[in-house]
């Protein structure tokens, strides 16, 4: 059965999405099988994975109850588009609607090792659902004044999941994304986390470029295009495998790092 990640932040810009894009890319890369599920009504995860705009059925067909899983996957992504926005509303109206996600993505676990789930910009019923569907919750925050506030709020969502409908949801931490550790703000964003969530905070912190920009217009990896740049994620993917209990291929994502990043 496929281990579930659901990767959220408070707000948009904090590079969730690419982090996504290229967490799938590296876990691929060392054999992985991996699932990337798209819940953004934006759809720029699917965009980022060449998915066709018009492609059907997609996650708002799932949720809908309209088409299995199954049958949504698009070369190893489930997409999005801006008909999900209208399936939030939708699924408002449903019994048990939380977990609309879960029971969808329940016939799929077993032909995949990892599903990557990209929550959107907010903390409302898609995220909600993406919660309760993984196993592990995941926190960007993006390197800036109000960190603190976006990641107490993501806390709050998973914290009122875990105790109302997955007890066994675990929050796997926060990481800091577009963070330049160059300049004081982004260093006492990093230090105001550490005090309050310690070991909870991922060592790997992504710097800002806009090198992910480019390297998504050329729809080239960011561990291809710029390799010195690609190696925030591969550290942050090695604790991830690491602390999900995946300490063999955490192994190979550090055996990858210094094959494409020489010391």
């Amino acid at each position: 059965m496929a281990t579930t990640i659901a990767v959220l932040s408070q707000k948009g810009g904090t590079g969730k999405t690419t982090t996504v894009r290229t967490l799938t890319d590296i876990f691929r890369r060392i054999g992985l099988e991996v699932l990337a599920v798209d819940l953004d009504p934006q759809g720029n995860l699917s965009d980022y994975f060449d998915v066709p705009p018009d492609a059907d059925p997609t996650v708002a067909d799932v949720l809908a109850g309209k088409s299995k899983a199954a049958d949504a996957i698009h070369d190893g992504v489930l997409p999005a588009n801006l008909g999900l926005a209208e399936s939030e509303l939708v699924l408002s109206g449903k019994m048990g609607r939380e977990m609309t996600l879960r029971r969808a993505l329940r016939d799929v676990k077993r032909r995949y090792d990892v599903i990557l789930i990209d929550c959107p910009p907010a903390l409302g019923l898609l995220t909600v659902n993406a919660v309760v569907a993984a196993d592990y919750a995941l926190i960007s925050a993006e390197a800036q004044y109000f960190a603190m506030q976006g990641v107490e709020q993501a806390l709050e969502v998973i914290e009122l999941a875990k105790e109302n409908l997955h007890p066994d949801l675990e929050w796997l931490g926060v990481f800091l994304n577009i963070a330049d550790m160059r300049t004081v703000h982004s260093r006492d964003a990093l230090t105001q986390l550490k005090e309050r969530f310690g070991e909870r905070v991922f060592k790997a912190a992504i710097r800002s470029s806009i090198r992910y920009a480019e390297s998504a217009e050329r729809g080239v990896s960011i561990v291809d295009y710029r390799p010195e740049l690609g190696a925030d994620y591969l550290g942050l993917a090695e604790e991830i495998l690491r602390d999900i209990g995946m300490g063999d291929e955490s192994g190979r994502v550090a055996a990858l790092r210094d094959e494409l990043v020489p010391a």
